[in-house]
């Protein structure tokens, strides 16, 4: 019983589709391509979060087991992880190294040897944060970017069936003051096929919020934890690096 309550409906708004005017054919055919575009993007953006989780992950272990703070930056990986932290670290640790005169640089390549402190002054703290947190502007910018795709066919896949809706209104009273009649059994039909545009803009636009609102908490949680390295790098730095002069 309940299959057949949800298969006349279907069965009604397709019939309305199909004998509906050629503005709901091709707002329904955009609206389609809409879906597919998004469930596409949406698998990329699956898979793109993911690997970048995994791979912050992975790095903040590996810059956490590292003894002095500009270890893992000094063994020059080739081909390391790029992704959002390794940016920051990487980024960071270069601005601190140029800071540094080509004397202390040769210090701390050599592992601070004889014991002798390797110091910033607070100046070039500054810069060194100032570059930090340029850097992680710049990685959120590179973590949101495309989430605007989302955000359009939230948008306009509902507004394409209202249009669809209101054109199909229009041609249906149109079509009732050409005849001079107002038959329900006549005018019916219309306005189905018009009301038919906006349940096929639902459908595409409802889980589309749902998608947009998940990524945009994932986004979120990474910019987070983003923030969170940085502290804890400028932490680091500033404990081992910073001296007292001005």
């Amino acid at each position: 019983m309940s299959q057949l309550s949800f298969a006349l409906p279907l069965a009604g708004i397709l019939h309305g589709l199909f004998t509906s005017s050629g503005m709901g054919i091709v707002i329904v055919f955009i609206q389609i391509v809409i879906s597919i575009v998004g469930v596409s993007y949406w698998i990329h953006l699956h898979r793109r979060i993911k690997r970048i989780d995994m791979d912050n992950r992975r790095f903040v272990a590996i810059f956490r087991r590292e003894g002095d703070v500009l270890d893992y930056c000094l063994q020059r990986h080739p081909g390391g992880l790029k992704v959002s932290m390794e940016t920051i670290y990487n980024h960071t640790c270069e601005r601190m190294l140029k800071l540094l005169s080509p004397e202390r640089r040769t210090m701390v390549a050599g592992q601070r040897a004889n014991g002798t402190a390797v110091a910033l002054t607070k100046k070039e703290m500054g810069l060194v944060r100032s570059s930090c947190m340029n850097t992680l502007e710049e990685e959120i910018k590179k973590l949101e970017a495309g989430l605007w795709m989302l955000a359009t066919i939230v948008t306009t896949a509902p507004m394409l069936g209202l249009l669809g809706t209101v054109w199909g209104v229009m041609d249906a009273f149109d079509m009732m003051g050409g005849k001079g009649t107002v038959l329900l059994s006549e005018i019916a039909p219309a306005i189905s096929a018009a009301l038919g545009t906006t349940v096929v803009g639902l459908i595409v636009g409802i889980p589309a919020v749902c998608v947009y609102n998940y990524y945009a908490t994932r986004m979120k949680d990474l910019t987070t934890d983003m923030e969170s390295f940085c502290e804890e790098l400028l932490g680091r730095i500033k404990m081992d690096y910073q001296g007292g002069e001005e």
